[in-house]
């Protein structure tokens, strides 16, 4: 009995000591290596500019929001082409499609649609971009952050501002983007000044800062003491601070990049613009693989737009007591002040769907053709194609 007791005493320890090794087997056996982590899909972006990175205009700020683009997407790496004619982008495109291996390219200027167009035929594996024009296809797609909005803010404080009731506007070329900023910044001195007109003169060129000193001196001559513009220069923010240097106040209003430094003393407000959110949602789309070809027209409630001379100030404080001294009758906010008419407005602009639309009527063109019956809103087609000026523009569509 005691033998059997020993044995059996024994076999118990025999298991216990086993299992025990095999516990500690399991707690010492080493762990799976982690799977690693899925690489980020590179992409590479092309960029086509109409003019140089330096232009204090439409080219600068594209290239602004590259630049931050890349510090924030480490996946994303990019190559520039600039101060490419329009007519000659073709050439560009392919080296970066073909040479550069680009994933997209993005050709910011709309003398370059019916090229992007002939490129998205040539290259279908590849994606194309098109900076404010209508034509699109499977592969290519058009995008734009638009300032008309802003012009016609700015042209509610040229219209309280002028004591000549004679407003400029020099112009690049009379393509529908301009034609729709002139239209929307007459549309914003009629409202708050019925008498005053807005005379435009045309000088053939995005960047050609000789050109556009010119036509404002020109405008100065006869009369003019508002100045607003598209070209992408400072030239005329810089004439309008020469004349006020010499005792001749000529108010002026920036365009697209913050001009503030140039004319402290003429330089009211103006558009500015911020190409980052719309770019990185196409980015973003073409790197998760959800990129598809459709017309982003953003506007102040997407946050591609804003106010002032630099930002951040909406309106130079120097001219802030004089807006608040000029007084309007409108149908919606009764009598108000231009500054608080000015920030009520933008507000609306803001909302989406926008609460306030520059572009409702009733409007009429030069010759008094009705355009839009009261009430009734332009589309963002028909913006897009817009070819005529309103009755308070002096000037011709050439």
């Amino acid at each position: 009995m005691r033998i059997v007791k020993k044995a059996l005493a024994g076999l118990v320890a025999v298991v216990a000591v086993a299992t025990l090794f095999t516990a500690c087997q399991k707690k010492e056996a080493p762990k799976p290596a982690a799977a690693p982590a899925p690489v980020e899909k590179k992409i590479k972006a092309g960029f086509v500019y109409v003019g140089p990175v330096g232009d204090m205009g439409f080219t600068n700020a594209h290239d602004v929001s590259r630049q931050e683009l890349v510090k924030e997407l480490p996946w994303l790496e990019t190559k520039i082409i600039e101060s490419v004619p329009e007519g000659k982008a073709g050439p560009v495109i392919a080296q970066l499609v073909q040479d550069e291996k680009c994933d997209i390219v993005f050709t910011a200027s709309f003398g370059f649609m019916d090229e992007t167009i002939d490129a998205g035929k040539k290259f279908p594996n590849a994606k194309f971009e098109h900076c404010s024009g209508f034509k699109r296809s499977d592969n290519v797609g058009t995008y734009f952050a638009d300032l008309y909005q802003m012009y016609y803010l700015t042209g509610l404080m040229a219209g309280a501002l002028t004591k000549s009731n004679k407003i400029g506007y020099v112009g690049a070329f009379p393509i529908p983007e301009v034609v729709r900023h002139i239209n929307a910044y007459a549309l914003g001195v009629k409202a708050v000044n019925p008498k005053a007109k807005v005379d435009v003169r045309w000088i053939s060129s995005w960047y050609d800062p000789a050109k556009a000193r010119e036509a404002a001196s020109s405008l100065i001559a006869a009369g003019v003491d508002a100045l607003a513009f598209t070209e992408d220069s400072a030239a005329v923010v810089e004439v309008g601070q020469e004349n006020w240097a010499k005792g001749k106040k000529v108010y002026t209003f920036g365009h697209y990049s913050p001009m503030a430094s140039r004319g402290p003393d003429s330089l009211v407000s103006g558009q500015l613009v911020n190409w980052t959110p719309v770019y990185k949602k196409i980015l973003t789309d073409l790197q998760k693989g959800t990129w598809k070809s459709e017309d982003y027209f953003w506007l102040a409630a997407e946050n591609s737009v804003d106010l002032g001379g630099k930002f951040g100030e909406p309106i130079n404080p120097k001219h802030v007591d004089a807006l608040k001294a000029v007084k309007v009758k409108t149908a919606d906010l009764g009598e108000i002040s231009v500054y608080d008419l000015v920030f009520k407005r933008w507000d609306q602009m803001k909302q989406k769907p926008e609460a306030f639309e520059p572009f409702t009527g009733p409007l009429k063109d030069q010759s008094g053709k009705e355009r839009y019956a009261a009430g009734a809103k332009a589309t963002i087609a028909e913006l897009n194609t817009i070819d005529y000026f309103f009755d308070n523009v002096v000037g011709k569509v050439k």
